[in-house]
């Protein structure tokens, strides 16, 4: 790991460091010298001379002039010229005189002709300076560890600097003190020893100088951090790791591992800057991320355990230290000591400067051999005295352990039955096969019950029985059932009796047989349980122990001592045998002539309850030898040596008893064999329960010589050992059984020795101690005995976790006890179990209070050893105390509002939950969802829940918040509201409380929608009004589709890939619409369509327009099938040529955002084009839109319907006044054509309905111009409320026929609450234009004008504005109105650049109810255009006019004749007036049609010498739609009476009513029928007009003759006067009848004979008869009228140009008293006295 030095440039600021020197030359004006000359080292009163070198470096010669310097310190030469050649070079002196120990500052100035530049001149004062880095970044250290690195710092001075280095803990610098010579370094090494975790910076400052007077320093940072070791192994619930060894054999070793690993890490963020010149740049910065690790030491330590407890495991490595991202591998090993004992241990991993410790428990068991014998009994059947047999038996170990065995039987020959193998091993999982001989010496039945003692187990026993007869003696055959019977008897008690004594007793029914042929005791006898309860290891104790062990009723016969040693003593010994029977019994001892030992007498017999006594001689044939036996006595009921005496169910085995005996040959003072032996587990500790306890030892025999062996039982009377002597042949073994009884004992010492004395020598001794200490019970609790829950809630609960340690040697069984009403609020887990020594339970404390309180409660621990269940019981009170409280839980808002949500995403949010109460809450949520939009369709419970919660359930700490996270996936459009509730769960997780509101979460589940808001044509098809465009392309239905939910097939993919196979889209569209961009004559510019398409949702919408080709996926060649449909054709070529286009072809809107989409047609091919077009919105719609469009050829006549059908509106029945309705015929043509309807079937209609016309053409005939529309005017008159159609044929002159239905609907007004809207369906068309045209500057306010329900013969008035945009372009417009009902003010005008105008637009209604639906034009014209159009059209008209009178004579043959010249000039001139009479008359030019294309077609024949006159430029036009719906007046009057005051009815269109009733067709009575002649005069009629208006000079013709001036005969008619408005003055008395009316309209005064003469009472009622009769003129009425119409243009003008704000607060102006006022307009006004004194009481109130 290394440390960061970054360095620092010397300067003068935070650091004393040397200035730095100018060392590169620099070159001035072509002269290359030193910048500055500097001297450093310096005395006072020498002198110090340096040259200062001149070199021209120039191409031309130089000739400088200097100044020298102004010092006294600084000389040089005296002033001159230096001329340097060029590449030559001058060298000027400069010598340094000081004068005080300063420092000097001068220059030298060196001038040239092209300008002067100065060298320094500078004298330094040395002083001390050190460099040293500016920051010195130690490596990351943990705490209490330790780091070091270096830097290194340099004397920059040129004198002996002293140093003293003074930092602060943890940093420490050595050397801390030292002297630098001039130039010289020195390495200063840091270290790091933090105390804490945190980032360190310190300062360490070094003095230096003279006297300590400069000072710097370094920046030392380090960062300290706790390591961190982990420990890889198992986790445990205790928070601790566990290391298991399984089970283990007893005696050896296993030997695991665990990793400790140093996770201590950390990202440490470095900003390295890099310095140029003390200039920092952008560049220079830069960041770097280290990850540093810290090295971590660890020590590990046994957790302290139970006294006198055994250490079972060992680990070698105590401590150690683990580098930065390794691992240490620790190795633990287990080397069990007892079987079937679960051992339990802590290792404590402790880490200097880490936060607690670690615990890593280990665990494990010991297992032992599992032996068993192939046979319990070896039968060898009947064998003749002096004869032998022999049987074998299996020994087989089924456990994981080696198992060393030894059988309690001699190998001297002093044994009946002998063993080939005594002892030996048998390897785990394995067997061997044990050879067994039998050779009687006796003929007697023998049978000898022999131990088999393992180590690390319990005995077994085999039993050997055999039969020996002789000659004269044939005892009873012994067999196995006998020993069944035996075993039987001997537990009733029955074996002490002798044969002869239970057979009497059987004979007198004292004794009864069972059902296995044994005796027993009579019924209500008890028998003894003690010998079948027995243990094997008891039962071997007793069988050796002889008298030593209390007699039972297993001890028939004992033999005492039971072990004779012969050692340095007498070499005979008595034995005493002892009779405990009821019978007389005999005893035979087994001999064997070569041993050493024998007995006298050989045989005896014993009576009952007798003791008699043998002698054991010890005679060894040779001296200093180790000798053993086991000396052995067969002891049997007399009677039943012969067989004739006893009978068979009364047979009993004998008895063997032996005495073990052992001795040396040495002579005293010989040296005995030195011992090599082993002696596995000398240190034996037995269990600390105060019960009969047993171990095993196992010694073995090393050497090639017998081992003597003795343990003295006098020694240590606590524990018997069992041999106590013996002898081990070499390489054999022998299986020591300790037993004792551990008791409480208070003695200082707690271990018992015992000393093995080998080979008869007390040199030669080994110390077996044991341990045999009796514990009491011991447990630890966690937490000093106290339990303290947190605060919990009624009905939850809280846990605690507490540690229960057994602290005794043996297992501990435990319960705890809960008293009284303490059971229902405080539970444990477990209450019961087993703890092993040194082991550790977690105990999981419960608190789960039912009430709001305070809770102290005293829970009992009772426990006792797990071996001694009757043990008594210890208990330990524990204190628990736990406080209630209520709880319950809230949000920070009670409603979260989502916003809208895109229907089938999911949404995540979360609802921060708190609880605000001291205890935790644990709660369960639920979610109610409901709909609010009360126009979507309710489905109850079968609408899907689309809300969820996660988690739906927990438990939130005190004081804490837990978010809960929902997702919302809307499933359709709709207002959700979800009510989010709660319940407060009790520990058992049940519910007691109702459900509460907890918030609310509402959401709208949108699609992403779009609307087409406006739509606008330009190019050839400009002229159609944006009701027909709404029409054609089906807008209404588009917008209808928009806002529809998507199906869900469309909802599969948000912009479809290519998916298809097909060209040709699938006719399973469940949305299919037609774009109709109507028709234009070929060749004509592209039909363009502006749609405006606004988001008029809530979230943001991706859309698309997709052709075939964008649908179709792209297939390899091969799989290309080459065959295609007609219609496919037809949209290749259509895709080829583009004739269809969208631009763009794909968007994204946000919300309220709209975009222009242009839609573009070509009119490069004839025909009817189709393309399907997919407009997909992103997880939206789906609409299959139809292209279509109609190229006609330009010489073909051809007549556009928008339909093939046509609806009325609905007209009520019983009407005598039917409304006027219009459909709509538009030239799709380059020619003008004229329409002609067949009223056949209208006629048959009528007859149909008797003769009432229901439906009638007013205008069947008529022209239509190219690119224009007429209206046909119908009348529909129902007789019954029912639907009526009729099929009517339109035909066009000289060319096809249409067959258009026609439907309409008659109505009952009694069922119709109002009249028939103005046009059916809901009008959506937009009132202002959204989408402007290229190029376009002149808008409109409104471009739709709705003037609604109207009266007949009324006029209604709106104002608009046109407004100019551009800022430069000066614009002319005109109004082009088609009918005479609608009148717009100003028709055409003039607008600036940015100016506005008003306009006026009234609609005066006819007589006849009518329904208006008008499209107004405006024609745009640039004015820079026009009158560059002018411009160029006067040059035309004098090119003409040129070429019209001058002509060129070509023929160059030709010469004027001489009488030309002299012709007098009254023959010119009438030549030339003869001329321009023939000139005036002019042939006509022939009648036929001229196109465009001709027109062109000979422009481009007569080439560049054919000028043609220059067209007039092309307006832009504007459309101004108006509807409106008019009313007869009664109708008006009883539909809409509160619109009745609003409108105004002239009586000057109410007169003109009857003629407008009239109908057209009387207007045409005096035309030919419908027979051919006249459709031929038609015809030509209509071709000769025709070509008098395309002839060019017939225009110019009727241009001129409007230049004419006006005949004067005009002016010789009558003047007319304009009408009067004011009224005649009206002779008193008259009578309001003689007023007559003029024709104008004024009131006129009769003339009479009896005129009265005027009074005064008769003056005001004569004035206010005059007034009356006014305000009822409608001349009147229309002037206020007009009055107010113009003022409001005024107003609205003020508003429009911003001069007014409409909204603003009305101003409250306070004025003067009336009096006041009165007398300051007495003073202003000029009316005379009489009549500014007459005030009316009105004015004075």
């Amino acid at each position: 790991m290394l440390a960061d030095v970054r360095s620092k440039t010397p300067n003068s600021g935070r650091l004393w460091t040397k200035p730095p020197q100018v060392r590169g030359r620099s070159r001035f004006l072509g002269v290359e010298t030193w910048a500055e000359l500097v001297w450093e080292s310096w005395e006072l009163g020498r002198e110090f001379t340096k040259t200062l070198t001149l070199k021209n470096v120039h191409c031309k010669l130089q000739k400088l002039h200097f100044r020298p310097p102004a010092s006294r310190a600084f000389t040089t030469l005296s002033p001159q010229t230096i001329t340097l050649s060029p590449g030559t070079s001058f060298g000027l002196p400069v010598t340094f005189r000081p004068l005080d120990l300063c420092e000097h500052h001068d220059s030298i100035e060196f001038q040239s002709r092209q300008g002067s530049f100065t060298v320094s001149l500078r004298a330094s004062v040395p002083q001390h300076a050190l460099q040293l880095p500016e920051e010195v970044s130690l490596p990351i250290c943990a705490v209490q560890g330790t780091t070091q690195t270096s830097f290194t710092f340099r004397n920059a001075s040129t004198m002996e600097t002293g140093f003293h280095w003074e930092v602060g803990a943890p940093f420490r610098l050595s050397p801390e003190s030292g002297v630098l010579e001039p130039g010289a370094e020195s390495r200063v090494n840091v270290s790091f020893r933090p105390q804490e975790a945190r980032p360190y910076q310190e300062e360490a400052s070094c003095v230096f100088g003279d006297g300590g007077t400069n000072r710097c320093a370094v920046l030392l940072r380090g960062i300290s951090k706790y390591p961190h070791l982990q420990i890889n192994a198992a986790p445990t619930d205790q928070g601790s790791s566990l290391l298991p060894f399984d089970e283990v054999p007893v005696g050896g070793t296993k030997e695991k591992f665990f990793h400790l690993q140093n996770v201590s890490s950390v990202f440490k963020t470095l900003l390295f800057i890099r310095r140029k010149s003390d200039i920092v740049t952008l560049f220079d910065l830069w960041f770097g991320v280290v990850l540093c690790q810290v090295s971590a030491s660890f020590r590990l330590s046994w957790l302290r355990r139970p006294a006198l407890m055994e250490r079972v495991f060992g680990c070698e490595l105590r401590e150690g230290l683990v580098s930065p991202g390794s691992s240490v591998r620790v190795p633990v090993s287990f080397a069990p000591v007892a079987v079937d004992t679960c051992s339990v241990d802590y290792l404590s991993l402790s880490c200097p400067g880490a936060p607690g410790r670690r615990l890593l428990k280990l665990t494990g068991s010991g297992c032992g051999p599992a032996v068993s014998l192939g046979a319990s009994v070896v039968d060898f059947g009947r064998v003749d005295e002096g004869q032998g047999a022999e049987r074998s038996v299996r020994l087989t170990n089924s456990g994981t352990a080696e198992a060393h065995y030894q059988f309690d039987v001699g190998t001297d020959g002093h044994s009946v039955f002998v063993l080939d193998r005594p002892c030996g091993t048998v390897p785990a999982h394995g067997s061997t096969a044990l050879r067994l001989h039998f050779r009687p010496r006796h003929p007697v039945t023998h049978h000898r019950r022999v131990a088999c003692v393992l180590l690390h187990q319990d005995p077994l026993f085999l039993d050997l029985i055999g039969t020996c007869h002789s000659e004269h003696l044939k005892p009873a055959a012994l067999a196995p059932r006998h020993l069944r019977v035996y075993q039987l008897h001997l537990r009733r008690g029955l074996t002490c009796y002798p044969p002869n004594i239970l057979g009497a007793m059987l004979a007198k029914n004292k004794l009864r047989r069972d059902e296995d042929g044994a005796l027993a005791l009579p019924e209500g006898f008890d028998e003894d349980s003690a010998a079948a309860d027995m243990s094997r290891m008891e039962e071997y104790f007793q069988q050796m122990a002889g008298e030593d062990v209390p007699s039972s009723t297993r001890c028939h016969v004992t033999a005492a001592p039971s072990e004779l040693l012969f050692y340095q003593g007498p070499a005979s010994q008595s034995v005493t045998v002892t009779n405990h029977t009821k019978g007389r019994v005999c005893l035979l001892w087994t001999s064997e002539p070569k041993s050493p030992f024998s007995v006298s007498p050989s045989s005896g017999e014993l009576g009952p309850l007798k003791t008699t006594a043998f002698r054991v001689t010890y005679c060894p044939p040779e001296a200093n030898g180790f000798h053993a036996a086991q000396l052995e006595c067969f002891a049997l009921y007399t009677i039943l040596r012969d067989h004739r005496q006893t009978g068979d169910s009364v047979l009993s085995p004998p008895w063997c008893v032996t005495v073990r005996v052992s001795g040396h040959s040495f002579q005293p003072g010989r040296e005995h064999f030195v011992p090599r032996y082993r002696l596995l587990q000398p240190h034996v500790v037995f269990p600390a329960v105060p019960l009969v306890s047993y171990r095993t030892v196992l010694l073995q025999n090393t050497g090639d010589l017998p081992l003597l062996f003795r343990l003295d039982p006098q020694q240590c009377p606590l524990v018997t050992v069992l041999p106590a002597s013996g002898l081990v042949l070499p390489g054999s073994h022998q299986v020591l059984t300790l037993r004792s009884t551990p008791s409480e004992t208070r003695s200082s010492s707690l271990t018992l020795t015992l000393t093995l004395q080998l080979n008869g020598s007390t040199k030669h001794t080994q110390d077996l101690t044991v341990v045999s200490v009796a514990e009491r019970p011991r447990v630890c609790v966690e937490g000093d005995g106290c339990v303290v829950f947190k605060p919990t809630g009624v009905g939850s609960s809280s846990r605690r976790c507490i540690g229960l340690r057994n602290m005794s040697r043996f297992p501990l069984n435990f319960h705890w006890r809960v008293c009284g009403p303490d059971k229902n609020v405080l539970s444990v887990e477990p209450s019961s179990g087993t703890l092993h020594p040194n082991d550790t339970m977690v105990q999981t404390w419960v608190f789960c209070p039912g009430e709001e309180m305070e809770y102290n409660m005293k829970p009992r621990l009772s426990f006792w050893p797990a071996q001694s269940p009757d043990w008594k019981r210890s208990r330990l009170s524990l204190k628990a105390v736990g406080v209630a409280s209520k709880g319950s839980i809230q949000t920070d808002t009670s409603t979260v509002h989502l916003g809208v949500l895109l229907v089938g995403s999911c949404k995540s949010f979360e609802i921060p939950v708190l609880n605000k109460d001291a205890c935790s809450v644990s709660f369960s949520l639920t979610v109610e969802q409901s709909l609010m939009d009360p126009d979507l369709p309710r489905k109850g419970d079968q609408e899907p829940l689309v809300l969820d919660l996660d988690p739906s359930s927990g438990t939130i700490p005190a004081q804490s918040c837990m978010m809960v996270r929902g997702t919302v996936k809307p499933a359709g459009r709709a207002d959700y509201c979800w009510t989010v509730r709660y319940q407060i769960l009790s520990s058992s997780g049940s519910a007691p409380g109702e459900w509460q509101v907890l918030c609310q979460v509402r959401g709208q589940g949108v699609f992403p929608t779009l609307e087409v808001t406006d739509a606008r044509s330009g190019g050839s098809v400009e002229r159609l009004s944006k009701m027909t465009l709404w029409s054609l392309f089906s807008l209404d239905a588009l917008n209808a589709h928009l806002r529809q939910d998507p199906a869900p097939c469309e909802l599969t993919n948000g912009v479809p890939p290519r998916f298809r196979l097909r060209r040709c889209p699938s006719a399973f569209t469940s949305a299919i619409l037609d774009f109709n961009f109507s028709a234009a004559p070929l060749g004509s510019g592209p039909s363009f369509v502006f749609l405006m398409f606004q988001n008029t949702g809530s979230l943001p919408v991706e859309w698309s327009f997709l052709f075939p080709e964008d649908q179709e996926i792209e297939l390899e060649y091969w799989a290309e099938s080459g065959e295609f449909t007609s219609t496919e054709l037809h949209q290749l070529k259509m895709q080829d040529q583009q004739l269809f286009s969208v631009s763009p072809g794909s968007g994204r809107l946000q919300p309220d955002q709209q975009r222009a989409v242009q839609l573009t047609y070509r009119h490069d091919f004839t025909g009817t084009h189709r393309l399907p077009v997919q407009l997909k919105l992103s997880h939206g719609r789906e609409i299959l839109l139809n292209f279509e469009g109609v190229t006609v050829d330009r010489d073909m006549l051809y007549l556009h319907y928008a339909s093939s059908s046509h609806t009325f509106a609905p007209v009520p029945i019983g009407g005598f006044n039917p409304p006027k309705q219009v459909y709509e015929l538009y030239n799709g043509g380059a020619l003008p054509l004229t329409y002609h309807v067949d009223t056949g079937p209208l006629e048959q209609l009528t007859a149909e309905n008797f003769g009432h016309p229901v439906l009638t053409c007013l205008n069947p005939h008529g022209e239509v111009e190219p690119g224009h529309a007429a209206l046909m005017e119908w009348l529909f008159s129902p007789l019954e409320a029912k639907t009526y159609s009729v099929d009517v044929p339109i035909s066009v002159l000289e060319g096809d026929t249409m067959l258009v239905r026609f439907e309409g609907c008659g109505m009952d007004i009694r069922d119709q609450e109002r009249p028939v809207p103005i046009q059916p369906g809901p009008i959506s068309m937009p009132c202002t234009q959204r989408v402007p045209l290229p190029g376009q500057v002149v808008f409109l306010s409104e471009d739709r004008v709705c003037l609604g329900d109207i009266p007949v013969c009324s006029c209604s008035t709106r104002i608009l504005f046109i407004t100019n945009v551009s800022m430069a372009d000066r614009v002319l417009f005109t109004w082009t109105v088609a009918d005479e009902a609608v009148r717009i003010v100003p028709e055409r005008g003039c607008l600036a650049a940015g100016q506005s105008a008003l306009l006026v637009l009234s609609l005066c209604a006819s007589g006849r109810p009518s329904f208006y639906q008008l499209d107004l034009i405006c024609e745009v014209t640039l004015a820079a255009a026009l009158a560059r159009h002018h411009s160029a059209l006067l040059r035309w008209e004098e090119e003409q006019e040129r070429r019209q009178e001058e002509f060129t004579i070509t023929d160059l043959s030709a010469t004027p004749t001489p009488l030309a010249h002299h012709r007098p000039q009254s023959a010119v001139v009438s030549e030339h007036k003869a001329g321009a009479i023939f000139r005036t008359y002019k042939t006509l030019p022939p009648i036929r049609s001229s196109s465009r294309a001709e027109r062109r077609a000979r422009s481009r024949r007569g080439g560049a010498r054919v000028w043609m006159r220059p067209e007039a430029p092309r307006p832009m036009l504007l459309h101004l739609g108006l509807t409106a719906r008019s009313h007869s007046l009664l109708e008006f009057q009883a539909s809409f009476p509160s619109q009745v005051n609003k409108h105004t009815v002239l009586r000057s269109l109410q007169s003109g009513t009857e003629a407008a009733d009239v109908p057209t067709a009387t207007l045409f009575k005096d035309l030919p029928p419908h027979v051919p002649e006249r459709d031929i005069i038609t015809d030509t009629i209509t071709s000769i007009i025709r070509s008098l208006l395309e002839d060019p000079q017939f225009q110019q013709t009727l241009l001129q003759e409007d230049n004419e001036p006006v005949p004067f005969f005009i002016q010789l008619g009558p003047p007319h006067a304009p009408p009067s408005h004011s009224p005649q003055p009206v002779i008193p008395g008259t009578s309001p009848a003689g007023l007559e009316m003029s024709q104008s309209g004024a009131p006129c005064r009769t003339t009479g004979t009896g005129v009265k003469p005027e009074i005064p009472e008769c003056r005001d009622v004569h004035k206010a008869a005059v007034q009356e009769n006014i305000r009822r003129l409608p001349e009147l009425g229309e002037l206020v009228e007009d009055i107010l119409l113009n003022t409001l243009q005024n107003l609205m003008t003020e508003a429009f140009l911003g001069e007014m704000v409409l909204t603003a607060q009305p101003r409250i102006i306070t004025l003067p008293p009336s009096r006041s006022r009165r007398s300051l307009s007495g003073r202003s006004s000029s009316q005379p006295e009489a009549e500014r004194g007459r005030e009316s009481p009105e004015d004075e109130k």
